[in-house]
């Protein structure tokens, strides 16, 4: 049993309502487990919201029913009526204004509507992206938040040193409604060091090139540790990351990852060990980005669906997408979808770029992905993605050719119907 503060037993002591208390006890009883001495505040919660197709399992139209069983794991029923601190929404379902567009049902539509406003209500902010750092989600070096995201964990975690454990959706929703986590893992300063080095012997010149850095590490990290990077890496911005860091969480379960000279706390090697010897190092070359990239490598494939955007597209890689879009047209077996948060959609609509990318036949959607919501068509015969995570996720999931490529590789398969094989350096 963890040490509680007296505000933290009055919360257990059903003082500040059943919802409260509910939620703590999960912590209370997560931090037991973990072997946590106390609990920490949370500040932000990043959260699952909506009508996700997991919830089914409840069957119950009584929205607090579902939440106190699905999210709480609790057999009794409480209204979610508040957090307890700044909460935002990962993605749905769905896309909530556009999801007749993905083929998803009036029902579905309707039930993932009464989820959202109850969240919104109880004072989630709809962003609705797996990029909250893009849309104000922004937790500083030390600050405690939780996040369901995978990648935005590592992310948030290496580039800002903020603090978060990829605890899970359930235990995340319980923080965000109590303002409470356990003590343990990566909110343990000391916890916070590196623990396999990788040497990098080249530098990545793109998005693509990130995202198979991350794919390849990842897949080399055992889980609950920490890989260090050095080498001449250039000067990788928040689009290269979050590649590189969603492929990374895919592969392996890396929820801090430190870049030398990049990453706050990794100024030098010393630092990043935080003065301890690397468990294992091993050398990334090349040759290990040209292997992995054969894994998702096809040639002359009739192409009908192509998804852009995982994590979330910023608003300048939609630039970057429209400018590749411009005076051309998506072949006629073929849809282009490109995914990103309301926010940049926004953006993308007062900009000009949602105009070009109807004009050309491609769609832009926004609030989930083709792996959450579960609308990539099962009858397609070639599946096209600019993601190594969609594309690892939904391989197993279909029988369909499922290819990776760069977001001109993938436009341009769009465009023609077919996929052209291209060396990924």
């Amino acid at each position: 049993m963890p040490r509680l503060t007296d505000a933290e037993k009055s919360i257990l002591d059903g003082r500040e309502g059943p919802l409260k208390r509910v939620a703590l006890q999960f912590i209370v009883d997560y931090a037991e487990v973990m072997g946590a001495e106390r609990l920490c505040d949370v500040t932000k919660a990043h959260l699952f919201a909506g009508a996700h197709h997991y919830m089914d399992a409840c069957a119950s139209d009584d929205i607090d029913e579902v939440i106190s069983e699905m999210l709480l794991c609790s057999p009794e029923k409480v209204s979610l009526d508040c957090f307890a601190c700044y909460a935002q929404a990962d993605v749905g379902p769905t896309d909530p204004v556009r999801w007749q567009q993905l083929g998803v049902s009036p029902e579905r539509h309707d039930r993932n509507r009464l989820f959202l406003e109850k969240y919104t209500r109880a004072g989630l902010y709809p962003a609705a992206t797996c990029t909250p750092y893009l849309s104000g989600f922004l937790p500083r070096m030390g600050e405690h938040y939780v996040s369901t995201e995978s990648h935005a964990v590592t992310l948030m975690n290496s580039l800002w040193g903020a603090c978060a454990n990829a605890d899970g959706i359930e235990a995340a929703f319980c923080s965000a409604v109590c303002g409470k986590t356990p003590l343990w893992g990566n909110h343990v300063m000391s916890n916070r060091g590196g623990t396999h080095h990788f040497r990098v012997e080249f530098t990545p010149r793109n998005v693509t090139e990130w995202d198979l850095l991350g794919y390849v590490i990842g897949s080399r990290t055992p889980t609950h540790s920490t890989p260090v990077l050095s080498g001449d890496l250039g000067t990788p911005g928040v689009v290269e990351l979050k590649s590189c860091f969603a492929s990374m969480a895919t592969t392996g379960g890396a929820e801090l990852c430190h870049i030398i000279g990049v990453t706050p706390e990794a100024p030098d090697f010393d630092r990043a060990f935080r003065g301890r010897k690397a468990v294992a190092e091993e050398v990334i070359t090349p040759r290990d980005i040209e292997e992995a990239a054969e894994l998702f490598a096809g040639d002359g494939e009739a192409v009908d669906y192509v998804s852009l955007g995982c994590p979330h597209y910023s608003i300048d890689q939609v630039r970057d997408a429209v400018s590749l879009l411009d005076g051309r047209k998506v072949h006629g077996d073929s849809l282009l979808l490109i995914w990103t948060s309301p926010a940049v959609r926004e953006l993308s609509d007062r900009a000009g770029y949602s105009r070009t990318v109807e004009l050309s036949g491609a769609r832009i959607v926004t609030s989930s992905c083709p792996l959450v919501s579960e609308t990539w068509p099962r009858d397609a015969s070639t599946l096209v993605f600019d993601s190594l995570k969609q594309a690892h996720y939904i391989r197993p999931e279909t029988k369909a050719t499922v290819l990776f490529g760069s977001m001109r590789q993938c436009i341009d398969a769009a465009v023609t119907g077919r996929w052209e094989r291209r060396s990924p350096r």
